[in-house]
C-alpha cells in the first residue's frame, strides 16, 4: 500500500474544508447573488423599506363557487366583518337508472341527509334552513359565482330550526351513522315525494332525463343575529343524499322500501354567499369598503374569504425608483403582519396576489410562477405574518413593461377556483400609529443595486 504524499494530503485537507464551508452556509438563498458581485459592486447594493405603499380594503365582487368539494350552509356573525350567510343549489341523481317504484307506491317520508365534513364558528347557536325545489336548470360544466341565485318554486318543502351537531353520531333505525343533518321534506307537504314516486318511466330512465324532470334543491339559510357557524357537508362517496322511504300499496309485506338519490361530485351545484352588504360590520371596515375612505388603510387593513373583502395595493412612485439612475432590483418583499392577537377567528392559511384591470380581467403576478416558497402567501403562525416576493414584477414596473394598467390585489380565494376558504384577518396598516407598530407596518422592503 502506497503512502500519501504531502501534496495529496494538502488537496484532501482543502477539499474537506470546502465541504464544511458549504454545509455551514446559512444565508437566504435569495441573497446569495449579492455575494457573487465584486467588492466594488457590493458598495452599490442598498436596502430600503421607505417605498410609498398605498393599501386599503374593497369589496370583492364574487368568487367562483360551482362544483365545490363540499357544500356550505349556515350563518355567522363576525364582530369585525358582520354577517355571512351561505346557501346552496344542487342537483341530485338516481342511484340506479331505470328504477321502478311499482304501480301503487305510498310515500312514508322524504329525507335530505347532509353529512358534516367541518364547520367554523359556534355550533351552539340555533340555525334556520328552508328547502325549495329549483325551477331553473343548472349545468355541471357551467360556472356559477357566489353572488348568483337561481329560480325556485314557492312551495316550501321544509322549514327547520336546529342546533348543529357536527361531531355527534345519529341513531337511524337502531343503527349509529356518522354525524349528519336530517331534513324531512315531507312533513309540510307530500308534493315532492309523490312527484318522484310517480315520475314517468322516461324521467327515471337515465340521470340526464331525471335532472330535466327534477332540477334539484335550493337549501337556504336564514341570517343569525349572534354568533352562529358556517357548516360544510360532504359530496364525496355519495354520503349526502335525498332518500325516499315508501311502501308498496298492493303488497302489505313490502312495507320498508327506500331509494337513494345521491348529492355527489357528479351533480351540478354551487354555493350562494350573502354578506348582508356589510351593514353589520365594524365602523373601521365600513369606512373603507362602504364610504370608500382609502386613507383608513394607513391604520388597519381587512381581508376576508368567501368572496368578501380584498386588498388593493399600489406603489405610486415605483416607476421613478432610483431617481434617474439605472437600478436592478435584487429583492422586493411585501411584508404583512396580523393586527389581531386573538385566535378565535383563524386567519387564512394561504392568501394570494393577482393583477386585475379596470374591467375586471385577471392576470397572474409574474413572480407567482416561481412557486409558493419563493412567491409567498403562506401564514407564518409563529411570526403572525405573510410575505409576497414581487421582485420581477417590480423590475417590470420600472421598465414600463406592462402595456395595460393593472392594479395589484391580495385575496383569500382566487376568483376563478371553487375553493371556499372561510378565513379572515385584520392586518396592520401602512402607517400604523400604534406604539411599536412602525416595524410591523404593511411595507415593501427593496434590496437593489445601482448600476451607474
Amino acid at each position: 500500500m502506497k503512502s500519501l504524499r504531502v501534496p495529496q494530503l494538502i488537496s484532501l485537507f482543502t477539499g474537506i474544508l470546502l465541504i464544511l464551508g458549504l454545509f455551514s452556509c446559512k444565508k437566504d438563498a435569495y441573497e446569495l447573488g449579492i455575494d457573487l458581485l465584486p467588492p466594488s459592486d457590493t458598495l452599490n447594493v442598498k436596502t430600503t423599506d421607505t417605498c410609498t405603499v398605498i393599501a386599503f380594503s374593497v369589496i370583492q365582487d364574487s368568487v367562483r363557487t360551482s362544483n365545490p368539494s363540499s357544500l356550505m350552509m349556515g350563518s355567522m356573525l363576525d364582530p369585525v366583518f358582520g354577517k355571512s350567510t351561505c346557501s346552496f343549489f344542487s342537483q341530485v341523481q338516481l342511484s340506479s337508472e331505470g328504477v321502478d317504484f311499482g304501480s301503487q307506491p305510498v310515500l312514508d317520508s322524504l329525507v335530505l341527509k347532509l353529512y358534516y365534513s367541518s364547520y367554523k364558528g359556534d355550533t351552539t347557536t340555533r340555525q334556520i334552513v328552508k328547502v325549495y325545489e329549483m325551477s331553473d336548470d343548472i349545468y355541471y360544466d357551467s360556472n356559477y359565482y357566489s353572488n348568483q341565485l337561481k329560480g325556485y318554486y314557492p312551495t316550501l318543502l321544509a322549514d327547520l330550526n336546529f342546533t348543529p351537531h357536527p361531531n355527534d353520531s345519529v341513531l337511524v333505525a337502531g343503527t349509529k351513522e356518522q354525524a349528519h343533518l336530517r331534513i324531512n321534506l315531507s312533513n309540510m307537504t307530500h308534493y315532492l315525494g309523490n312527484k318522484i314516486l310517480y315520475a314517468p318511466t322516461s324521467a327515471l330512465a337515465s340521470n340526464d332525463e331525471f335532472i330535466k324532470f327534477f332540477k334539484g334543491l335550493y337549501v337556504a339559510s336564514a341570517p343569525v343575529n349572534s354568533n352562529g357557524a358556517l357548516l360544510r357537508f360532504q359530496t364525496d362517496d355519495g354520503l349526502s343524499k335525498l332518500v325516499v322511504y315508501y311502501h308498496d300499496g298492493t303488497d302489505p309485506n313490502n312495507d320498508s322500501l327506500e331509494f337513494e338519490m345521491p348529492m355527489n361530485e357528479s351533480c351540478g351545484r354551487f354555493v350562494h354567499i350573502d354578506h348582508n352588504g356589510y351593514l353589520d360590520a365594524c365602523q373601521d371596515l365600513k369606512r373603507q369598503i362602504l364610504n370608500h375612505d382609502s386613507a383608513q388603510g394607513a391604520n388597519k387593513i381587512f381581508l376576508q374569504g368567501l368572496g368578501g373583502v380584498k386588498i388593493k395595493v399600489k406603489f405610486p412612485y415605483m416607476a421613478n425608483f432610483g431617481k434617474g439612475k439605472v437600478v436592478a432590483i435584487n429583492d422586493a418583499l411585501l411584508m404583512i403582519k396580523n393586527f389581531e392577537t386573538d385566535t378565535t377567528y383563524a386567519p387564512p392559511p394561504t392568501i394570494t396576489m393577482i393583477r386585475q384591470d379596470s374591467i375586471g380581467r385577471f392576470g397572474y403576478v409574474i413572480d407567482d410562477s416561481e412557486g409558493s416558497d419563493y412567491f409567498g402567501g403562506t401564514y407564518d403562525q409563529a411570526k403572525r405574518t405573510y410575505f409576497f416576493r414581487i421582485t420581477q414584477h417590480m423590475q417590470k414596473m420600472m421598465a414600463n413593461y406592462y402595456s395595460s394598467h393593472f392594479d395589484l390585489y391580495i385575496i383569500v380565494n382566487y376568483p376563478l377556483a371553487s375553493v371556499l376558504n372561510t378565513g379572515r384577518i385584520v392586518l396592520n396598516g401602512t402607517k400604523s400609529t400604534l406604539p411599536g407598530a412602525e416595524a410591523d407596518r404593511f411595507q415593501l422592503k427593496v434590496t437593489y443595486t445601482i448600476l451607474n
